[in-house]
């Protein structure tokens, strides 16, 4: 059963961050404060909370970082180290979680006695909403009171919360970079590719939809379809001459062709 009397604080004020506040705010949960760099960031997520009802501090200071009972760290990967060096002593007797997919657990060691990890699974941005409920949230802990704070929050707001060890994680994140920021950019290129012949990139959405929808009932493997699937090497060898201007874009081609018809020889 959720606490929603706990005090949650926020270290960082990006995409995550930003959906993650008012999901537990929603929830019942008070958030007691937003640190972030730039006053800015940490203003502008306080004034987004300030309309789903919250007052939250808003501070670009770990001495001014408000005291809770959940501290949740969602900055850049590389940046927390600095986030764990720069701790301060009044706030080492929450329970602190971080939330990034291929950082392990330790990492926030220094920060209190009991830390975790909460870590949803989706992409993120800002001015898109996203359905928590149809999201998984894996969650680790160092001990039984920060897993139990955990899961606690991750099924507050996440249609789904479920264990996973650091190792697992980021098996788990390598493969979400496959299927989400490699597909994303994958998008890009094909907009841009179209955008330079003067063809609308819109013509493709039905393509992605069915593309994507196709997974929840195939086997990707059993989807895969295109010249490269069916062995048309006669096509493959078109395109590629076609992207010959495009030095970057043919490599791109090459690759992915050759992996799908070893695949498939």
């Amino acid at each position: 059963m959720q606490n929603v009397s706990r005090l949650v604080t926020f270290v960082g004020a990006g995409n995550v961050a930003s959906h993650l506040a008012v999901a537990l705010a929603g929830a019942g949960y008070t958030i007691a404060g937003v640190y972030s760099r730039t006053m800015a960031s940490a203003n502008a997520l306080c004034e987004r909370l300030g309309g789903v009802g919250q007052c939250p501090v808003g501070t670009d200071s770990f001495e001014r970082l408000p005291v809770a009972d959940v501290y949740i760290i969602s900055v850049k990967d590389d940046a927390l180290p600095n986030v764990v060096a720069a701790w301060p002593a009044h706030c080492r007797q929450g329970v602190v979680l971080h939330t990034a997919g291929s950082v392990a657990m330790d990492v926030v060691k220094g920060t209190s006695d009991h830390y975790g990890v909460l870590y949803p699974m989706q992409t993120f941005s800002k001015d898109k909403a996203v359905d928590f409920s149809r999201v998984t949230c894996f969650v680790e802990g160092n001990d039984e009171v920060a897993e139990n704070v955990a899961h606690e929050l991750g099924e507050a707001v996440f249609g789904h919360c479920q264990k996973l060890s650091s190792e697992g994680r980021q098996q788990l994140h390598m493969a979400a970079v496959f299927a989400c920021n490699f597909s994303n950019h994958m998008y890009a290129l094909a907009y841009e590719l179209l955008e330079a012949h003067d063809i609308d990139p819109r013509c493709l959405l039905p393509l992605i939809a069915e593309t994507a929808g196709k997974v929840a009932t195939l086997h990707p493997h059993d989807g895969q379809t295109g010249p490269a699937r069916r062995g048309d090497r006669a096509v493959v060898a078109r395109h590629e001459a076609a992207l010959a201007d495009n030095p970057e874009l043919q490599q791109i081609y090459n690759l992915l062709s050759e992996s799908i018809l070893r695949r498939y020889d």
